[in-house]
């Protein structure tokens, strides 16, 4: 979901877009104190055994802001499943917007006195602020009243969000307790077809290909790396074994080496990778304006076909959509996912385009502002529980599902694979409503039903995430948390080295003549990221990194 991210994009788009309906889903040491699959005991939702809030007998209604530049919460109560929550629990959602400057739009807030009563944001520095200056509902006196978070995240999980006073300010979204994530490799297939299938597994191969792709294809971008130039990022994967993008992204922009994190302009990895990248940008293998172009012109021409290899961190969000479309002009058309590309001589079984954390991909907080914090949390457990999230991702009861098995699992009905239009537009109409995905129940639940069907049948998202995305993510809670406070020395530093690698990465993917320069840029931009601080700024992640795995142990 980076969406991003993204990454959440980030993150998120990140991708982003991370905010992808099927961004789901990892396993780690959380195993024995989080629940791995939607069985067993009952969840627990609507069994609060003290006195607590009850969703659906009296009104409930919050504002709620989401902070980040591209986000827009579509109106509540317009789908199927808010329009369901609106009558039926008696909750409405009152959307702020960022008005595409959330950094502006939450300082003016705060200096106002003026904060929504929900804030969806990043983990982390800019949650410490808020908390640190007094302004964050702390959950812990609710857990037990409402105990879908606790059980279905794990203590482990919510230790690692506790803020240093020791108190739990954030609700996660999309925590997880085995992998999950969608970065990766789409191919159209019609494409790929009509060139003969040919091999698709290696830096070598993906550099053939593309060069056919040009030769036939004058129309079509041979290889697609998404808005700003995420795919680029991917491709570091390429060229190291267990090597997710997200150490030479620029969330991170931290190389692991022994104890310590070290400089990304120095890296191999992060090196050779931009030298392949300028290589098929001057060649004209890659999209021109990949720096440039608008999230929106990337789904349109992955929707109408116009590529032939789509490389970003959440390519089963257009790639779904782009299938259905081509799919319905011509039924040996479409889209599918080939294995992440690798370097010859690497294992190709430790290649990992990308992670995923225990803690998912972001959070929501609860401000002092909000009349009835208990109340909003109730929501929110109810929300990331079974019943909340079976109506978010696929609609109230008695459409595409009816009933539920032994475990909470929904028993979908025949619409959902005879109606696969009129599903996957309703899953998109609330897919900016996922603020607390529950990973593990909603892969499971749909891993399980999509088992039992022919392959012509499986949803296309699913199917690959099965066969190849879940597969290929690599775990990296080990990381997270990594930022500085934006307005400390370390996080006035870290957005110095951040431009300053913004910069160089654009211009040495596309002005470098030659892969010498291409190292002649980096060695520049390591020059300047020293002298801006960034040995200070890789000391403070290194400390955070080493308090993170004693955490973990």
């Amino acid at each position: 979901m980076k969406f991003y991210k993204k990454s959440f994009n980030t993150v998120l788009v990140a991708a982003l877009i991370a905010v992808s309906v099927l961004s789901g889903c990892a396993k780690n040491n959380d195993s024995s104190e989080a629940v791995n699959t939607p069985g067993g005991e009952k969840s627990g939702e609507g069994k609060q055994e003290s006195a607590g809030f009850v969703l659906g007998e009296q009104p409930l209604e919050f504002t709620f802001y989401g902070d980040y530049d591209w986000y827009t919460m579509p109106p509540w109560g317009d789908d199927l499943a808010t329009k369901w929550i609106k009558e039926n629990k008696k909750v409405n959602v009152i959307p702020i917007s960022s008005g595409g400057n959330a950094k502006q739009k939450r300082n003016t807030m705060i200096v106002s006195n003026e904060l929504p009563d929900v804030i969806w944001m990043e983990r982390g520095a800019e949650v410490e602020r808020l908390r640190s200056e007094g302004m964050l509902v702390p959950f812990d006196d609710y857990l037990d009243k409402y105990p879908n978070l606790k059980k279905w995240a794990g203590e482990k999980t919510l230790d690692m969000l506790r803020s240093p006073d020791g108190k739990l300010y954030q609700f996660p979204n999309w925590y997880t307790t085995q992998p999950n994530g969608n970065s990766g490799y789409l191919v159209n297939k019609k494409i790929y077809e009509e060139l003969g299938s040919p091999s698709l597994e290696t830096t070598d191969d993906l550099y053939a290909y593309l060069q056919q792709v040009k030769a036939k294809y004058s129309d079509v971008v041979p290889l697609e790396v998404g808005q700003g130039a995420e795919g680029i990022q991917i491709l570091t994967s390429a060229f190291a074994e267990n090597r997710p993008y997200l150490y030479s992204s620029q969330n991170m922009m931290a190389i692991p080496s022994g104890n310590e994190l070290t400089s990304v302009f120095v890296d191999p990895v992060y090196r050779e990778t931009l030298q392949y990248a300028n290589k098929l940008y001057r060649e004209r293998l890659i999209s021109q304006d990949a720096f440039t172009q608008k999230l929106e012109q990337v789904e349109q021409k992955i929707v109408t076909g116009k590529i032939a290899v789509y490389a970003a961190s959440s390519p089963t969000e257009f790639g779904a959509k782009g299938n259905t479309a081509l799919k319905a002009k011509d039924s040996t058309a479409g889209y599918i996912m080939v294995w992440p590309i690798h370097k010859p001589g690497l294992d190709k079984n430790k290649i990992f385009p990308g992670d995923y954390k225990q803690l998912g991909w972001n959070v929501s907080v609860i401000t002092k502002s909000a009349k009835d914090p208990e109340a909003i949390f109730a929501f929110l457990d109810w929300f990331t529980g079974p019943e909340g999230q079976r109506t978010i991702m696929w609609g109230p009861e008695g459409l595409y599902w009816d009933g539920t098995d032994a475990n909470e699992a929904p028993l979908f009905t025949d619409k959902f694979t005879s109606d696969q239009k009129g599903r996957d537009d309703l899953m998109n109409a609330t897919v900016n409503f996922q603020w607390n995905g529950n990973t593990v129940y909603v892969d499971n639940s749909k891993s399980k039903f999509e088992s039992t069907l022919p392959a012509d049948k499986r949803s296309w998202e699913t199917y690959w995430q099965s066969e190849i995305t879940w597969k290929t993510q690599l775990n990296t809670t080990e990381f997270v948390n990594l930022a500085p406070a934006r307005d400390s020395d370390e996080g006035i530093i870290a957005q110095a080295v951040s431009e300053i690698y913004e910069k160089a990465n654009a211009k040495a993917v596309i002005s470098a003549k030659s892969d010498a320069e291409v190292l002649a840029i980096l060695d520049q931009a390591e020059k300047d990221a020293q002298k801006a601080g960034y040995e200070q700024l890789l000391k403070y992640n290194t400390e955070r990194w080493q308090e993170n795995l004693s955490k973990l142990k």
